[in-house]
């Protein structure tokens, strides 16, 4: 046997990786590299297999012989873009717009005739396609943005999608380019799908100079697989694909195909693959390269159904086949992408989309049947909630079959209303929770979606398990100490580490030096405030998973309060004594963005003199994204509403190696972080928190503290430092078998002492939580740094759902009996730890522990 010519594989090296396709083995990087290179008779071979493999899964899914398009129209929203690929012929300048007499973007009216042209040929999908932020690049298009009142272009894309909705029926599929988690926010709720081509992950093609993708900010492979990252987080059905023949190498085509099952599997949100080979274009850069074969996209087609499997949808463009539909077919497609009567395919102009009628005998000759699909694929139509917003689904519904979840192909679209549902708040389900959990507990462990919400648990364990390694500590604690008890400000990021990790004596003396501190600042006194917490509701499809909080609606324990009962609730605390409401609930698909304000104003018009206290930087972003204001003005909007102060929870840690351990969709800290700026800029101050305990280490702690006392020497909007250790019992992450049973007493210690020491002298109040800690533990870390008690809290479901052992309400003498162990005073404050007026002293003292028999309130 002669080994290959360069470059080439060896005869075994084919051989062999065409039997484990045959047997159906899980293929390497290195098999799946030689298999890109089948041709001819190895080609048929890999097809064959890969063909085998698409036909189980169309077994499976109810749609055996059935091959799938989507009937669309086409609408270049700009044709200007901030890229310079060297292949892309669809971008342009706004010279040459002008020139050829259009604006640099499509008129709104523009859009919706284009939409309407195609509702009249039976067309439901409407692709947006455009360049990635031509804003950024040129002041033409900020020109135009500004003058037509749009932020962004983002803005624009999602005023248009609604149009599109509203006045024709069409579904929008958009594909705006690299896109933010808060943007997948903004424009979720306006279209079924989105999508973006991974195209590929050769860092080369983008960073090295005369690559097809350099000085193209947005095509950096990293920064693209972030964006199919953060879809999947926020369980938007996403659309992606690989690029073939730009230059990259079949090693690192084959890297893009498992990137893409990497994301696929720990997030099941990519609902097609395209494989779209290379087509040199006059007037580009890359004129002069040669076209990807069309047996170079069969092997493409044909691996990435074995690298992805049989659930994968996986497509290829009809008008770059050049009619050799059978040779695709037979290599393991099952759908054929978007075809237009209409409109042209404006990123490959010079080839027209096949007439459906001969796309149908083709695919007939082949031997599958043409069916009509949605924009979005009948597998999330299926799922419902969370991946599609309420407020799409009439239009989802009125075109769908509702056997097949495939297109009604005889519906004509017509236009209907995007508005939240009418429901909004109404009471429902378990709404004396907050009494229960402590009398009759919970109805299960866990919800019953637990194996699909969260991700893959088998996935998250293999990324949970890096950043559980402990790190090693080689600086001396003494000297940690010493420079602590001198100056904490000076304390290098070794010697706080090395004071993280403490115990023994060493941690005696380190709770001894911040109890002396904490002295220093604040004074003996141990502050307490009497509040109520009002969970209005407990539906919630975010994903975090060491949340046990959250529920389905159809869940036995959920619930939703009306506005009455949230009102009701904050009358009562003011009957007896409280200074403040605080009010925190699920992401409820249902809640409109305005649902926030509403809540406040409710506290608001019932008692006037209640700080509303409320709304978790997860829940302003939820608001600011359903709305389609920008954080600022919803904030603002927030507080015109009654909104007095936020918590600062939603934090967990900010540090996204665990944040996305611990939740699939919350908010990345960078969004956590410009949340809480902007609140402190409008006067809205905030608490901050850690929770801790889980999939941590000592080093995310220090970055946390670090990164807290950074925000407040800017801002100084932090009220106080919560520390929350991680209550394990029915925390999802937990009955995984991944996170750890909650931080230890000494991690305990070591965290409460080092919050006094690293954000000293920013943030001076350090609170523990009696709620998770209990008396005794809460006593103990008074002693190590901490000068504050929290709430007497009335009611509380999120500690108590995750199996928190220590109740619901502490009178104020249960909170003065706490500080009474610790060996200190207590008095009360208000929220921004204030002198509490004497009238709601008063009130407090005398209903103090009757509070029991105020609740529950009658339904």
């Amino acid at each position: 046997m002669t080994d290959a010519q360069p470059g080439r594989p060896t005869e075994n090296a084919m051989r062999r990786a065409l039997k484990r396709a045959r047997d159906g083995v899980a293929l390497d990087t290195a098999e799946a590299a030689v298999l890109l290179q089948a041709r001819g008779e190895q080609l048929r071979d890999l097809s064959a297999s890969a063909a085998r493999v698409r036909d189980a899964g169309l077994e499976a899914a109810g749609r055996p012989g059935v091959i799938t398009y989507s009937k669309k129209v086409f609408i270049p929203l700009t044709r200007l873009c901030r890229d310079r690929c060297h292949y892309c012929t669809f971008v342009t300048v706004p010279g040459k717009l002008r020139r050829e007499g259009h604006g640099m973007y499509l008129s709104p009216d523009e859009v919706v005739e284009v939409a309407r042209q195609g509702a009249a040929l039976g067309c439901k999908e409407a692709l947006f396609t455009l360049g990635d932020r031509p804003e950024d690049r040129w002041p033409e298009a900020r020109e135009w943005l500004d003058a037509h009142g749009y932020d962004d272009t983002l803005a624009y894309v999602r005023a248009m999608a609604i149009r599109v909705l509203e006045e024709t029926g069409l579904l929008p599929h958009l594909n705006p380019g690299v896109m933010s988690w808060t943007d997948l926010q903004r424009l979720k709720p306006v279209a079924p799908s989105l999508g973006m081509m991974l195209e590929t992950t050769a860092t080369r093609l983008w960073s090295e100079p005369g690559g097809p993708h350099h000085g193209s900010p947005d095509k950096e492979p990293a920064v693209r697989l972030r964006v199919l990252e953060d879809a999947g987080r926020s369980n938007v059905p996403f659309t992606t694909g690989v690029l073939i023949g730009i230059g990259e190498s079949y090693e690192e085509r084959a890297d893009a195909l498992f990137q893409l099952r990497r994301i696929q599997r720990q997030y099941q949100s990519i609902q097609e693959v395209i494989v779209q080979n290379f087509r040199a274009k006059p007037d580009t850069a890359m004129r002069a390269m040669p076209d990807a074969e069309l047996e170079e996209l069969a092997a493409c087609i044909a691996v990435a159904r074995h690298i992805l499997g049989p659930a994968a949808r996986i497509q290829a463009p009809p008008n770059l086949v050049d009619a050799e539909y059978a040779l695709i077919v037979g290599a393991g497609i099952d759908d054929w992408g978007g075809v237009s009567p209409l409109t042209p395919d404006h990123v490959n102009p010079e080839r027209p989309w096949p007439h459906i009628d001969q796309l149908a005998e083709r695919t007939r000759e082949s031997g599958f049947e043409l069916r009509e699909r949605l924009t979005v694929y009948p597998e999330f139509i299926a799922r419902g909630e969370p991946w599609l917003d309420p407020r799409l689904l009439p239009h989802v519904r009125a075109l769908a079959d509702p056997e097949t979840g495939l297109a009604r192909e005889d519906a004509l679209p017509e236009g209907l209303p995007w508005q939240e549902p009418d429901e909004g708040f109404t009471a429902t389900g378990r709404t004396d929770l907050h009494r229960t959990i402590d009398t009759e507990g919970r109805t299960g462990d866990r919800r019953a979606d637990f194996d699909a919400v969260y991700g893959d648990w088998e996935a998250l364990r293999e990324q949970a398990a890096p950043g559980m390694v402990p790190q090693r500590i080689d600086s001396d604690v003494r000297e940690a100490l010493a420079q602590a008890a001198d100056d904490p400000t000076r304390l290098s990021d070794d010697q706080a580490l090395a004071l993280l990790h403490a115990d023994g004596p060493a941690l005696d003396a380190l709770c001894s030096i911040a109890d002396d501190l904490r002295r220093a600042t604040v004074g003996d006194e141990v502050t307490y405030i009497v509040t109520r917490n009002i969970n209005f509701t407990n539906v919630c499809y975010t994903g975090c998973r060491f949340c046990a909080f959250a529920q389905r609606r159809t869940d036995a324990d959920a619930y939703t309060l009306s506005l009455d009962q949230v009102a009701d609730r904050a009358a009562q605390a003011w009957e007896v004594g409280a200074t403040e409401v605080c009010m925190q609930g699920g992401i409820h698909p249902d809640l409109p963005g305005t649902a926030y304000f509403d809540i406040a104003r409710a506290v608001k018009e019932r008692v006037p003199g209640m700080h509303v206290h409320a709304f978790s930087p997860m829940e302003v972003v939820n608001g600011a994204s359903r709305t389609g204001l920008s954080i600022r003005d919803w904030l603002t909007a927030a507080k015109e509403a009654g909104l007095d102060s936020i918590p600062g929870t939603a934090a967990e840690i900010l540090d996204d190696e665990v944040r996305w351990v611990l939740t699939k969709g919350k908010l990345p800290a960078a969004d956590w972080i410009e949340v809480v700026r902007t609140a402190h800029e409008l006067g809205l101050r905030s608490s901050s928190t850690m929770m801790y305990g889980h999939v941590d280490q000592p080093r995310h702690w220090l970055g946390h503290f670090r990164t807290l006392a950074a925000i407040q020497q800017e801002t100084g909007g932090f009220t106080e430092f919560v520390t929350l250790p991680f209550i394990h019992t029915n925390a999802p992450v937990y009955l995984a078998g991944i996170a750890r049973p909650g931080p230890t007493t000494r991690e305990n210690r070591a965290v409460t002492a080092m919050a006094r020491v690293l954000l000293h002298p920013h943030i001076t109040n350090i609170q523990t939580s009696w709620v998770k800690l209990g008396a005794e533990g809460a006593a103990e870390m008074l002693r190590s740094g901490a000068n504050d008690l929290g709430g007497t809290l009335m009611e509380e479901t999120i500690s108590r759902m995750a199996g928190s052992r220590y109740g619901s309400y502490r009178s104020i003498e249960d909170l003065r009996a706490i500080a009474t162990l610790a060996g200190r005073p207590a008095r009360p404050r208000t929220t921004l730890y204030g002198e509490v007026p004497a009238e709601r002293v008063a009130a407090a003292e005398a209903s103090d522990g009757h509070l029991p028999e105020l609740l529950p309130l009658a339904d």
